[in-house]
């Protein structure tokens, strides 16, 4: 049985399949009426009409958007699934109703009901056209039959009726259609025994009540089941009918029997909670499904497809019998399947069909074929190779060897042998895993060449290439190479690996299980992994290394960075064979080839920006038409922002873009277009921040905008300009904007006659007299009238006049700004804008103000346990050999440098251009202000995805080997940079390094301190310091590269410890064991401080210990007793043997942790992004500047450990000095 859904309600009572969407309705023993959609198992819809106890029938209409049900309520209701209610009712029942169904062709319901009749209604004149009697006990059910005019029925009186209804269907015909139901006289006459629908066969023959019969749908058959525990099997031809056949073998009632609509099978349920299934020819028993506690009620099977569904107390099961993949493998244009049982070849290139080359075994039963898959040797070009694997007769496989031109029909005979699986493995060999365990391999005569256990425990085998195999262990897949017996990789796939697909040139490979897809490279290199809610069902290597599957419902893609779409969607699930060219090859359930033609232009247009070819992007969007803020979306998401300048076309669109990413001339072309006062304002808002002065004056002008237009003129000193506005102002009688432009423009004059326009004589005669402006005086003083003002000029008066430009532009000179990058700039391009948020999976943050004390040690939790009195261990300052590092003298290797003899006198090199030629480390680049070239550098070499925390170090390295000596007032103070080696004249310098191995071991001993007094927010914010300041250091000789390389691992380590303590401290009271969960990850931590080591044991013993974990407590008490502690473990050590005597006595633990105290920390491996336990077989991918290890699920993500790297990068590695 594959099981496709299965759900949970009440007693499922009546099941109907939708004849063509993937719906199932359920009846309920409680009136409910379920819609769910058995593909992807979720509950679309409930219908709760129905009063008074069980709905025991329900049936879908062929084509309407209807449903029919029946219940204990007397009533038939007709639903509008569309409309989601009922839309009439039909009475005229006088007990329950046990099934209802619609016909395929005319608008009748055919009902069966507990007052011994059976009626047919017609649904669209909403009235009853014909009574059935002659039963004289419940009719349980009644059928119509799928292509003649008959219609069978079940009974409690032990007999099965079968019914004419050819003269209804005349009458209906003659009326036109079904439109009404014939006159109220006709109808009643027919209550009492008119030829409407008569009574063809009486079959007799049960013993007891009979609860259900069917007709097959093809041949003149009924069977059915009865409470006398029988199925029996009818016959009928044109004037009678007849048993042929009893089949036993239920030890309850039979409450169903059916034929299957596909295969020659019977499928009968009962009360005695089993499904058996029968061969209508053999009329034997092939297998019984068996339900532990729930009896079965109803079983029905879906017309145009093989699937089945039963109910039972406690919910419906849908299901098929047998596996419908279709056996194949592609191979180039050349296609191997199997149909009807034999091996063909087909060219797709020429035909969808081909001929045969061989034939499979025959099926051990009725109900499977017994075939599990079929593999094509790749790896031969000379043969074709063809394996058919089985698993009848305990599995078993067919090995055909034949030409490889081959033409028309022929006969390969199979080479045959017993196997657990099979692959090949080379051009001539393949690979059997033997039912003991031990694989063999073997040559093409089938003959053993040599045989070798599995270095895990293999479960199946799959292809892995040229003299490898692929091994499956539960959910892990192992690469075993076979010439070197030697395991490669693995990968681990959740839900266990199903199928596999190569890529035709073999680089990539795809794992494929029940819902989850890996992709990876030809070693296992992992790529990316997916889940799908729904099945994934098949999928293809196209000739871009793009994947393309299909699901149920759907054909999708996946590139090899991740990225994923649909292509399209699906009514009926199919099998990609090949994708080449845009053109899909598939199966379908049928065994037939087809082909189609995809649009691929969204993941090719994807493929190509991955690869930066841009051409090809600018092609496929032109082609393609892709248009919509989907790919706008991606492209800024990715990036590249100005590419969708290239296909957008509203002009809205295209400003909003261009002016979120800064091109000011795009913007200006859109601006014009829209004409629209507030794209202009924003348009001069973006121009002004980058100092492009034309652009902002054409845009103060378009809003006439006076006011920023003449401050404009005055910040760029333009006062010619500044003169006409001046102008402009009186012309417009704007007598504000007059006096500002006097006063930028320091026309003491203009603004005397302005104030004595408007009246303003004292202010006026003020101005005049205290710029001393004679001519205008005499007249002003006439105008005071005697009053004498000069009492109100200040002593300390000031010339107020606008400063004088420096430097005014020319017609030859750009007024415009001139752009540079800054350093915010600079550091905010090198960060990824599709990074995603690191913390999205991750349970525990950083705590940002860590929880400080005074006191040593105040951060270790000492514990308040009922032992006898002793010390803790005292917290000391103990480094090891860190005082002892022998970081040896600074050696620099001499490369000479060759001189450029020339006659002319030209610039000499630079300080800065000097240290560079001679070594270009990104502490040089930092240092001679190259930071855009040293992030780049550091991106390659480290994956960095997140420069922010590299900004203040970038300054301070900077700063750190300048210095400026002043010069003469009003001139620029020289700069003289600070050398470790050499002087500013010489050939060889090298510049003064901020971040030396001395720093950075300073900065580690500082953290260790921090920890030992227990401030971890401290020492986690100085340890991150310290390993972010180590791509900055420069190395004089090996040991030194050495001794860094090593404090890379110790801050690792420690800011990792750091982190888990503060994620500690954070947690919830009641997150008990959490608490001791982490407590005891602390003591996994390769921290190199014995102290801190001692103290982690410490904490986690008492945690464990107080919450009454004895075991994991009794554990670290254990290691801290047979550890070497020297003089701090005399106060610690008594205290643990004490812990492990209490804990031996009670050996149990209250929480269950992830976490195996017999287990060797030094194996245990932790995931740094949600600090849990890694399995030895789960995937697993490290940060490439740190170390740290994450879940695969972490890939592409920043780094929580030093914060600055993406996490699985393929880089180059750190370089601390020059090679």
């Amino acid at each position: 049985m594959l099981v496709k859904c299965e759900t949970k309600s009440n007693r499922v009572k009546g099941l109907s399949f939708h004849p063509k969407l993937s719906w199932i309705l359920a009846s309920l023993h409680n009136g409910t009426i379920q819609l769910w959609d058995y593909r992807i198992g979720s509950l679309i819809d409930k219908f709760e009409e129905h009063e008074g106890g069980p709905v025991r029938g329900v049936c879908f209409h062929a084509s309407q958007p209807l449903f029919v049900s029946g219940g204990d309520d007397y009533k038939i209701k007709v639903w509008n699934y569309k409309l989601r209610r009922c839309i009439f009712t039909l009475l005229g029942h006088l007990d329950y109703i046990r099934t209802v169904e619609f016909h395929d062709e005319y608008p009748w319901i055919l009902s069966a009901s507990d007052d011994q009749t059976i009626r047919i209604w017609n649904w669209q004149s909403r009235s009853c056209i014909a009574v059935l009697t002659g039963h004289n006990h419940y009719v349980m059910c009644a059928h119509f039959h799928p292509k003649e005019d008959l219609a069978v029925s079940a009974s409690l009186d032990q007999t099965v009726r079968v019914w004419d209804t050819s003269g209804l269907r005349d009458k209906t015909v003659s009326i036109g259609g079904g439109g009404g139901g014939p006159p109220p006289s006709q109808g009643a006459s027919d209550v009492f025994g008119t030829s409407d629908a008569v009574v063809k066969y009486m079959l007799e023959g049960h013993e007891r009540g009979v609860n259900w019969a069917a007709f097959h749908p093809t041949l003149p058959l009924i069977v059915s089941g009865a409470d006398d525990r029988l199925i029996k099997l009818w016959r009928m031809n044109d004037s009678k009918a007849w048993e042929i056949d009893t089949l036993r073998g239920h030890f309850n009632n039979v409450s169903c029997a059916i034929f299957h609509p596909k295969k020659e099978l019977i499928l009968s349920n009962s009360e005695d909670r089993t499904i058996r299934v029968w061969d209508t020819n053999k009329r034997t028993g092939i297998h019984t499904f068996r339900r532990e506690n729930d009896r079965f009620w109803i079983l029905t099977a879906h017309r145009t497809s093989n699937l089945i569904a039963v109910g039972h107390d406690a919910g419906m099961v849908v299901f098929k019998l047998d596996c419908e993949r279709p056996m194949a493998q592609c191979q180039g244009s050349h296609l191997y399947v199997v149909q009807d049982r034999d091996v063909h070849a087909i060219d797709m290139d020429k035909s969808l069909t081909g001929s045969q080359m061989a034939s499979c075994r025959r099926a051990s039963n009725a109900m499977t074929s017994g075939m599990k898959s079929l593999q094509f040797n790749t790896l031969n070009t000379t043969e074709t190779n063809v394996l058919v694997y089985y698993t009848q007769d305990n599995g078993c496989y067919d090995l055909f060897v034949g030409p490889n031109n081959l033409s028309g029909d022929t006969h390969i005979s199979p080479k045959q042998g017993d196997a657990q699986a099979v692959a090949f493995t080379a051009r001539n060999r393949f690979a059997v895993l033997q039912h003991s365990g031990s694989i063999g391999i073997y040559n093409l005569q089938n003959e053993l060449s040599k045989k070798f256990d599995p270095p895990v425990a293999t479960d199946y085998i799959f292809p892995g290439g040229n003299n490898r195999i692929l091994l499956k262990s539960e959910e892990k897949i192992v690469m075993y190479d076979l010439t070197a017996r030697k395991v490669v990789d693995e990968v681990a796939v959740p839900g266990g690996v199903r199928y596999t697909i190569w890529s035709q040139n073999g680089q990539y490979v795809a794992f494929m299980s029940k819902h989850n897809v890996l992709l990876a490279g030809k070693n296992l290199e992992y790529y990316h992994s997916f889940h799908e809610n729904i099945r994934v069902k098949s999928g293809s290597w196209d000739e871009n290394g793009v994947f393309v599957y299909s699901t149920l419902s759907h054909v999708k893609y996946c590139l090899p960075n991740g990225d994923s779409g649909i292509i399209h969607s699906l009514q009926n699930p199919i099998y990609i064979q090949r994708v080449h060219k845009r053109v899909m090859y598939y199966i379908d359930r049928e065994r037939n080839v087809n082909k189609q033609r995809l649009n691929c232009t969204e993941y090719l247009f994807k493929l190509s920006l991955h690869q930066r070819k841009f051409n090809d992007v600018k092609m496929w969007i032109q082609e393609g038409r892709l248009t919509g803020n989907a790919v706008i979306g991606y492209l800024k998401q990715k990036g590249f922002p100005e590419v969708a300048l290239h296909f957008v076309h509203d002009q809205q669109t295209r400003f909003n873009l261009a002016l979120e990413y800064g091109h000011i001339e795009e913007a200006m072309a859109a601006a014009q277009e829209l004409e629209d006062p507030a794209c202009w304002n924003r348009l001069g808002l973006e121009a002004l921040r980058q100092g492009n002065q034309q652009i902002v004056e054409m845009v103060y002008q378009k809003t006439k905008n006076f006011d920023a237009l003449s401050f404009l003129y005055l910040i760029t000193g333009n006062t010619s300009k500044l003169k006409k506005m001046l102008k402009i102002a009186e012309m417009r009688n704007d007598v504000m904007s007059r006096f500002n432009n006097a006063l930028m423009l320091g026309a003491v004059e203009e603004r005397i006659k302005i104030m004595a326009e408007m009246g303003q004589v004292p202010l006026a005669a003020l101005t005049a007299k205290a710029h001393n402006c004679q001519e205008f005086i005499p007249k002003l003083e006439e105008q005071l009238q005697g009053n004498d003002i000069s009492a109100h000029i200040p002593n300390n008066a000031r010339l107020l006049l606008p400063p004088v430009p420096l430097c005014r532009p020319t017609s030859s000179d750009s007024a415009n700004w001139p752009l540079t990058k800054s350093v915010k700039q600079i550091i905010e391009e090198s960060t990824f804008k599709n990074m995603p948020a690191p913390g999205d999976q991750q349970p525990f943050m950083d705590a940002m103000e860590p929880e400080d004390t005074e006191a040593p040690g105040g951060g270790w939790d000492d514990g308040d346990l009922d032992l006898s009195p002793g010390e803790a261990v005292v917290a000391g300052a103990d480094w090891g050999d860190m005082d002892d590092l022998d970081l040896g003298p600074q050696i620099v290797e001499e490369t000479p440098v060759v001189e450029d003899k020339s006659m002319s006198v030209s610039m000499g090199d630079s300080v800065q251009t000097k240290w560079l030629k001679r070594r270009k480390l990104p502490a040089d680049l930092v240092a001679a202000g190259e930071f855009e070239e040293a992030l780049g550098l550091l991106k390659r070499r480290l994956g960095v995805i997140n420069a922010d925390p590299l900004e203040p170090l970038f300054k301070e390295a900077f700063w750190a080997t300048c210095s400026s000596l002043p010069t003469l007032p009003q001139n620029q103070s020289l700069t003289w940079p600070l050398l470790s080696e050499g002087y500013p004249k010489s050939k060889d310098v090298t510049p003064m390094i901020m971040y030396t191995s001395k720093v950075v071991i300073d900065k580690v001993k500082e953290g260790q301190k921090l920890t030992t007094q227990g401030k971890f927010g401290e020492a986690l914010t100085m340890f991150r310091s310290a390993l972010q300041a180590i791509p900055l250091s420069v190395a004089t000789d090996a040991q030194e590269e050495k001794n860094l390389t090593e404090m890379i691992e110790w801050c690792r380590e420690y800011v990792n410890f750091t982190r888990m303590e503060v994620a500690r401290k954070q947690l919830a009271a009641t997150d008990v064991a959490r608490n001791i969960e982490m407590a005891a990850y602390l003591t996994c931590c390769k921290v190199q401080s014995k102290t801190h080591q001692c103290l982690a044991l410490q904490l986690a013993m008492f945690t464990s210990f107080k919450n009454s974990n004895f075991v994991t407590a009794a554990s670290f008490a254990k290691r801290l007793v047979q550890g070497n502690w020297g003089e701090q473990g005399n106060a610690i050590v008594p205290k643990a043997r004490q812990v492990l005597a209490k804990s031996e006595q009670t050996a149990s633990d209250a929480q269950s942790i992830n976490f195996d105290p017999k287990g060797n920390p030094e194996d245990m491996k932790l995931c740094a992004g949600s600090f849990t336990l890694l399995k030895a077989t789960d995937p697993a991918v490290k940060c490439p500047f740190c170390g740290s290890t994450y879940k695969a699920s972490y890939k592409g993500k920043l780094c929580e450990t030093c914060k600055l790297s993406e996490i699985g990068a393929n880089t180059l590695g750190i370089q601390l000095r020059p090679i």
